[in-house]
C-alpha cells in the first residue's frame, strides 16, 4: 500500500492555505455541518471540528482527532472514513486535529480510539459520499438512486458517465447535510480498507528520521527548560544557591516553580528551573544548583514496609465490592488453598521522555507537546494562565511512546508558566531520570485469592481481597480504597461459576503520585487470578487451559447482575461488549492448538498459560521458557486475541507484540522502589526495558470477528506476567509469587 501525504496539523487559516484563498471543496465536521474554503476566504465562520475534506485538487482530508504513539491510529481512523467515503486511498492526505471539544473525547488512553469512534468515523464518511453523489446527481440531472461512488468518482450507473471527487468537490459544499437516517453505511462485505492491513501513515519518516516527535520541536526565539523537581512528593524549596548556575554560558535565569497545595492532579511539581540558550547548558546549569527541601510527610516513606502493610492488609477481612452467591464462612484447613502475589510501584519510561514547547502571548498561549490528551492539556494551561480554552491552541506531536504517562499533562504546565514568566517561548524537556523519579507511577499492590476445594480438587467458593493506593489520590485527598473503576479492571469482573465469589477492597494510602499505565489494575489482578488459576489447576492435576474452562463454565453472557456492584465495563454498553464467555473459551482453544505445534519440552523447559478480558477484547497467551541453574530465558510467546472486528489486522498484530514485550519487561524486571520518600532508580541501568537477546519469538492470531470493535493497544499486557510465572514453576518447581521476576532468577 502506498503511504499518504505527511500528517498535518490543520487550523482555520491552514485550510485557505490549502486549498488557495479562490479554491473551493466540501468539509464535514462532527455536528454535520458543511462549509467551503470559499465561503472562508469571504469572511463565514466555518465549524472547527472536522474530519472530511474533499479539495478541487481531488485530494480527500481526512482529520485524526487522535495522538500517533505507534499504535497507528493516524491510519486506523482514516481507514475508516476512507471506507465510507469510497476513496482512493492514494489520494488521501491526514490532518492531525489540533485540542477543541467539538471533536468529542481525544484522549487517547483506554484502549477505546476505535472502539468509541468507529460508528461516528463510518457515518462521516458515508454523509460526504451521499453529498457527492447528491451533486452528481444534480449536475447530471437523473434520480440520486442511479448514482453510485466508486473509488473517488462518482458514476451514473446507466450511462457510464463519472465526476471525480475533486470535479465534486464545491457543488457538494453547497448542499444541506443529509439526516443519519437517509444515510446508507456499506455492509462488511463490501470494506475496501476496514479489516486491511495499511502501513501506517508515519512509517516512512518514522523510518527516515523525518519524523517531528515532542522533543525535536523548535521555534524561533526559543528557550530551554531543565527543572530539577522535589525528591520527595510535597517537599518545597528551603534553600536554594543558584550561583554557580548562572555562571555556566548560556545560562539565562533561574526561576522558582511553586509547590501547589492539594492533591498533585496534573499540576507542577514545583522546584527550580534553569533557562538557557539550549539544553545542555541548561542541563549543566541544574547539575550546579544548590537546593536543600523541606520537610514532606512522605519523608518517611518506603516501600519495602509499605508493601509489608499491605500483605498484611489483605489477610484480614475488608470492605466488600462483590458477591456472588451466598458468602461461604467455612474454611477447612485440609481443603482450603491460597496465596498471595505481589506487584511492585513501576514507572512507563517510554523511550520519548515527556517535552513541550510553549508561547505565551498577550492574546493566548500555543502549545506544542507530544500529549495523549490534547483537550486535557488546553483545560489544564488555560487555568494556570488564567486564560479561556479556546485561546491555547495544542498542536498534538507524535509520541515516542506514551503507556498513560503522557495523559498527564503536567509538563506542558509547566513549559506554559516558564514561557509566561519569561516571556518568550520555552521548551520543557524532561530526562529520563525525571521521568522516572517524578512521574505517575502505577500502584503498588498485593493480592489475596482463597479457595475452598471439593473432592476432585476443584473450587466451590473463592475469595479474594486486593489492595492498592489508588489513581482517584492523584486528584482528592484522603481517599483510603480504590475506586470502583479500578476494580472493575480484572478484579470483580472474572465469570466464574463457582457458587461462592467474593471480592473485597482493602485500604491503601497514596505516598507519590498515582497514575494510570498500560492495562492500569488489569496488570496486578491479572497476575493474581492468572497465577491463583495455575495453582488450582497444579493441584487438581490438571492443564491451565482446562481448569480456566472448568471455571468459566459453558459460553453465556454474564451481566453480574444481583452481585452488590455495577460493573462499569470500560465505559461500554453490555447489550453491544457483553462478557462473553464463549469467547473466553475461542482464544483458550487457539492457544491451546497453537502450542502443540512446537516441539515438547525439555527437561529444564516449561510452558505457562494465561487468559484475560479487558478493555473488552479477550487475549490468551502462552510462554514457553528455559531455566538453567538460575538463568531464566524465554523462548516463545503465542497469543489469540479477539478484539471484535478490526480495522487494521497488521497494527492489532503489532500492538499484540508490543504488549508482550511490554509485559515481560515489567514481569521479569519491573520495579520502582522508594527509600526514605525517593525514587531509588534513575535510568534504564537500574530500571530496565527488555533488550532484543531477551526477546522471545512471538506469534499472534487475530480472531475474525464481526462484533463490535474493542481496545487493542493495551489488553495483551495483563495475562503476559502469570503466562510466564506460570512457565517458570513448570520449568523449575519453583513458584513466583512476588513480582519481579529477576529478584529469584537471572534474567
Amino acid at each position: 500500500m502506498s503511504s499518504f501525504t505527511a500528517v498535518k496539523n490543520f487550523s482555520r487559516r491552514d485550510v485557505l492555505k490549502l486549498f488557495g484563498a479562490t479554491g473551493g471543496g466540501l468539509a464535514l465536521g462532527a455536528s454535520g455541518i458543511s462549509w467551503s474554503p470559499m465561503a472562508i476566504a469571504q469572511g463565514k465562520e466555518p465549524r472547527l471540528n472536522l474530519f472530511v475534506a474533499v479539495g478541487e485538487d481531488n485530494k480527500v482530508y481526512l482529520t485524526c482527532h487522535r495522538s500517533e504513539m505507534g499504535q497507528g491510529i493516524r491510519t486506523g481512523i482514516p481507514q475508516i472514513l476512507a471506507d465510507e467515503l469510497e476513496a482512493d486511498w492514494q489520494h488521501v492526505v491526514v490532518i492531525q486535529g489540533l485540542a477543541d471539544k467539538r471533536y468529542g473525547s481525544q484522549n487517547t488512553d483506554g484502549s477505546r480510539s476505535i472502539r468509541k469512534h468507529y460508528d461516528k468515523m463510518r457515518q462521516m464518511g458515508a454523509i460526504a459520499r451521499t453529498m457527492l453523489e447528491q451533486a452528481a446527481a444534480d449536475s447530471w440531472q437523473v434520480p440520486v438512486g442511479e448514482v453510485e461512488a466508486r473509488n473517488h468518482k462518482v458514476v451514473h450507473v446507466k450511462s457510464g458517465r463519472s465526476f471525480s471527487y475533486g470535479e465534486l468537490a464545491v457543488a457538494a459544499a453547497k448542499l444541506p447535510i443529509p439526516e443519519l437516517n437517509h444515510v446508507k453505511l456499506k455492509e462488511n462485505k463490501d470494506f475496501k480498507h476496514i479489516g486491511k492491513s495499511h502501513k501506517i501513515v508515519d512509517m516512512d519518516n518514522m523510518l527516515s528520521g523525518r519524523a517531528r516527535y515532542g522533543y525535536d520541536i523548535q521555534i524561533d526565539g526559543m528557550l530551554y527548560a531543565s527543572i530539577s523537581r522535589p525528591p520527595v512528593l510535597g517537599s518545597d524549596v528551603e534553600s536554594l544557591d543558584d550561583t554557580l548556575a548562572r555562571k555556566v554560558p548560556g545560562v539565562v535565569d533561574v526561576i522558582q516553580l511553586p509547590v501547589p497545595e492539594g492533591p498533585p492532579k496534573f499540576q507542577v511539581l514545583g522546584g527550580v528551573a534553569v533557562i538557557a540558550t539550549n539544553t545542555w547548558s541548561a542541563l549543566q546549569g541544574r547539575k550546579a544548583l544548590e537546593i536543600t527541601w523541606t520537610a514532606s510527610k512522605n519523608d518517611s516513606h518506603s516501600s519495602t514496609s509499605f508493601m509489608e502493610s499491605l500483605i498484611q492488609g489483605v489477610k484480614e477481612p475488608g470492605k466488600l465490592v462483590r458477591q456472588q452467591g451466598v458468602e461461604n464462612t467455612d474454611w477447612p484447613e485440609d481443603s482450603t488453598q491460597q496465596a498471595i502475589y505481589t506487584v511492585p510501584y513501576l514507572a512507563h519510561a517510554p523511550m520519548e521522555a515527556p517535552a513541550a514547547v510553549a508561547s505565551v502571548t498577550p492574546n493566548g498561549c500555543e502549545i506544542w507537546a507530544s500529549t495523549q490528551t490534547p483537550q486535557s492539556t488546553q483545560q489544564n494551561v488555560a487555568a494556570n494562565l488564567g486564560l479561556n480554552d479556546e485561546q491555547v491552541k495544542v498542536n498534538v506531536t507524535l509520541l515516542g511512546g506514551g503507556f498513560g504517562r503522557k495523559s498527564k499533562p503536567d509538563f506542558s504546565v509547566e513549559a506554559a508558566l516558564l514561557s509566561k514568566k519569561l516571556g518568550r517561548p520555552v521548551k520543557v524537556s524532561w530526562s529520563r531520570e525525571d521521568d522516572i523519579q517524578n512521574g505517575y507511577m502505577h500502584a503498588i499492590s498485593a493480592q489475596f485469592y482463597q479457595a475452598k476445594l471439593d473432592s476432585d480438587q476443584m473450587p466451590t467458593a473463592i475469595l479474594q481481597r486486593t489492595a492498592f493506593p489508588s489513581i482517584s489520590t492523584t486528584f482528592a485527598e484522603n481517599v483510603e480504597y480504590p475506586s470502583a473503576g479500578e476494580l472493575d479492571l480484572g478484579f470483580v469482573d472474572i465469570p466464574f461459576t463457582v457458587p461462592s465469589h467474593r471480592c473485597e477492597a482493602v485500604k491503601a494510602l497514596a505516598h507519590t503520585r498515582i497514575g494510570w499505565m498500560r492495562s492500569v489494575s488489569n496488570i496486578q489482578h491479572a497476575f493474581g487470578i492468572g497465577s491463583f488459576v495455575d495453582e488450582l489447576a497444579h493441584n487438581a492435576k490438571v492443564s491451565c487451559p482446562k481448569m480456566w474452562k472448568e471455571m468459566l463454565g459453558q459460553p453465556r453472557h454474564i451481566d453480574f447482575s444481583g452481585q452488590q456492584f455495577k460493573y462499569g465495563n470500560y465505559g461500554e454498553d453490555l447489550s453491544r461488549h457483553p462478557v462473553d464467555v464463549g469467547r473466553y473459551h475461542q482464544v483458550i482453544d487457539i492457544v491451546e492448538r497453537n502450542m502443540a505445534e512446537f516441539a515438547p519440552n525439555q527437561s529444564n523447559q516449561g510452558w505457562g498459560f494465561a487468559v484475560h478480558r479487558s478493555f473488552n477484547s479477550y487475549v490468551a497467551i502462552a510462554i514457553l521458557v528455559e531455566v538453567e541453574n538460575t538463568n531464566l530465558k524465554v523462548l516463545q510467546a503465542i497469543a489469540a486475541i479477539d478484539a471484535g472486528l478490526v480495522v487494521n489486522p497488521d497494527r492489532v498484530v503489532s500492538q499484540t507484540e508490543g504488549a508482550v514485550i511490554f509485559g515481560l519487561s515489567l514481569a521479569m524486571m519491573g520495579e520502582i522502589a522508594f527509600e526514605d520518600g525517593k525514587v531509588k532508580q534513575s535510568n534504564f541501568h537500574d530500571y530496565p526495558v527488555l533488550r532484543m537477546g531477551q526477546c522471545p519469538d512471538i506469534s499472534v492470531t487475530v480472531v475474525s470477528a464481526s462484533s463490535a470493535p474493542a481496545g487493542v493497544g493495551e489488553p495483551g499486557v495483563p495475562p503476559v506476567a502469570p503466562a510466564l510465572t506460570n512457565a517458570i514453576f513448570a520449568a523449575t518447581g519453583t513458584r513466583v509469587r512476588d513480582l519481579p521476576v529477576n529478584k529469584k532468577l537471572n534474567v
